[in-house]
């Protein structure tokens, strides 16, 4: 089941293991439940340290194909009912090495916040194996699990539960339920969690909680291709800098394929945010991930508040904060959304298996997801409101080649319908005659650009009608000592190499700000840090 190669690795990861791991499968009969015992004891001939052991504890295990992790006997809280394969194998071997004692991925404020809950919390994750972004979500859970005994996480591969997917009305992951009531679902990531949690339990949020961290040079907002380019440019020039991401990779993370990089004829979004990780990690950059920016306060000093509490001090900012999918604004649309109405083809179409499906949208993205979806779907329409595609050729010409795949142009979406909480049909006027018509169908997937992330510096810098941050050639916003890179800026053509070199630009930018501060503005910054 598993390569050589890549047990090798693992076995190179289990090496590291500090305490004994104890793989326990529920007994049982299953039809995948050998497979899965094969999978878990192929993991564990990798090491003395990793054991599989079979256990009748259905109070704690949900199914045959379900199966917990101990630490030198010890319950860690983490589960997984299905054979953690496709991209939740990272997520199985991580909580591996984590439960083993390999040092947490998260923040230090983030492991005091998740570690103040007192209530037990219950997590369940539903997932599909070709979700991309799950696995986040999951590791997250998984990693809060070991800080903090009253919180379990179970990793749920709805394809092995179907049951459990009708009868929780489920059409899109990943799906998060606490303590059985659903808790988040559809474009989800950590930082959400984060948030939901401290909006459930606000007193799990310290307040207005110093930095730990000495007054910064640059502090970067954003993990995708421009604030990590922001942060090493601004690194190798010796300054402390500081990273604050919901998520590394940003908006690239929702990338399949990426073959416009240039030297870099194929790779994807997962393997690149990778990348930009690793990269990142080559100097000394402090990462607080998962994390939001709630407030700014400008001076030459500037203060900003964490979604945590914690405040960091900064000489300079520099916003790279990317997008994020734009909505139709129509109704039914955010009413629907994880029931019918979803964002990412990757993610939610296996859920829309045989069923009618519309795209919205008919640039490449929009283009892109119809042929995605066509392979699983019995039928996909393309809604675009021009009178022409806006994808390129190439791909327009594969998507009039399928047969399942329709195309209507000049036309405008006006409404979706759903019945019994469930996407039934849409309705859309042709914009040539006046006609309304309606379609019926089981999916919409939403797929027309995206929108500025502005909000953190909103009434602060000039932004554009479209929220857009408006800078100069030199990334300056119109607040001295904040500056703006990438997809959240009014600078042309939303690509990763575009925003790439804005984040170098904005780095050295703010560099030179840094160093032609009069000496006045210089003393007073010092003496700003030293109050601090």
């Amino acid at each position: 089941m598993l390569s050589q190669d890549i047990l090798n690795a693992v076995k190179g990861y289990a090496a590291e293991l500090q305490q004994t791991i104890n793989l326990v499968v529920q007994t049982g009969t299953h039809n995948k439940r050998d497979e899965l015992v094969n999978f878990l004891s192929e993991i564990a001939g990798v090491s003395d340290r990793i054991q599989v052991e079979e256990r009748n504890t259905p109070e704690l295990l949900r199914s045959p194909v379900s199966f917990l992790l101990e630490a030198d006997g010890a319950d860690t809280g983490i589960r997984f009912s299905g054979i953690p394969g496709g991209h939740e194998f990272n997520s199985f071997i991580l909580a591996l090495l984590q439960a083993g004692g390999s040092e947490l991925k998260l923040d230090q404020g983030l492991k005091q916040l998740v570690a103040r809950v007192s209530q037990p919390l219950k997590f369940e994750v539903f997932i599909s194996l070709s979700c991309h972004n799950c696995p986040d979500v999951v590791q997250a859970l998984n990693q809060f699990a070991l800080i903090n005994p009253a919180i379990e996480s179970e990793m749920i591969d709805g394809g092995l539960y179907p049951d459990m997917i009708k009868a929780r009305d489920i059409q899109g992951v990943p799906s998060v339920y606490l303590n059985g009531e659903l808790f988040a679902n559809g474009k989800i990531d950590a930082a959400t969690l984060i948030d939901k949690l401290v909006e459930r339990y606000p007193e799990i949020k310290s307040a207005a909680a110093a930095s730990s961290l000495p007054v910064q040079d640059v502090t970067v907002i954003g993990g995708g291709p421009g604030g990590v380019s922001s942060a090493i440019y601004s690194a190798r020039k010796g300054l402390k800098v500081a990273v604050i991401a919901d998520r590394l990779g940003g908006q690239v993370k929702d990338t399949a394929g990426i073959e416009n990089l240039i030297s870099v004829p194929h790779t994807t979004g997962t393997e690149l945010s990778g990348a930009l990780r690793q990269h990142l990690q080559e100097y000394d950059i402090t990462l607080k991930e998962h994390l939001r920016v709630d407030n700014i306060e400008q001076g030459t000093i500037k203060t900003l508040t964490l979604s945590s509490g914690e405040q960091i001090r900064s000489r300079s900012i520099i916003v790279a904060t990317g997008a994020q999918w734009r909505e139709l604004g129509i109704p039914g649309e955010k009413e629907n959304i994880g029931n019918g109405v979803a964002f990412c083809p990757h993610c939610d179409g296996p859920f829309f298996k045989g069923q009618d499906v519309a795209v919205i949208g008919g640039g490449n993205s929009g283009i892109e997801a119809a042929l995605d979806l066509a392979g699983i779907a019995r039928s996909v329409t393309v809604f675009e409101f021009m009178p022409e595609l806006k994808a390129d050729q190439v791909l327009v010409d594969q998507a009039r080649n399928r047969d399942n795949i329709e195309i209507l142009t000049n036309v405008a979406t006006q409404e979706i319908l759903a019945t019994n909480d469930k996407v039934s049909a849409i309705v859309y006027q042709d914009r040539e005659s006046g006609d309304t018509q309606t379609r019926e169908l089981q999916g919409v997937f939403v797929q027309i650009g995206l929108a500025p992330n502005s909000q953190v510096v909103e009434g602060l810098v000039e932004t554009n009608r479209m929220g857009e941050i408006v800078v100069d050639d030199k990334c300056r916003t119109s607040q001295p000592g904040i500056f703006a890179a990438g997809d959240v800026t009014t600078v042309p053509y939303k690509q990763i190499i575009i925003s790439m070199g804005e984040g170098a630009k904005a780095s050295l930018a703010a560099f030179e700000y840094l160093l032609t501060l009069t000496e006045d503005e210089a003393e007073l910054a010092e003496s700003e840090a030293e109050v601090a």
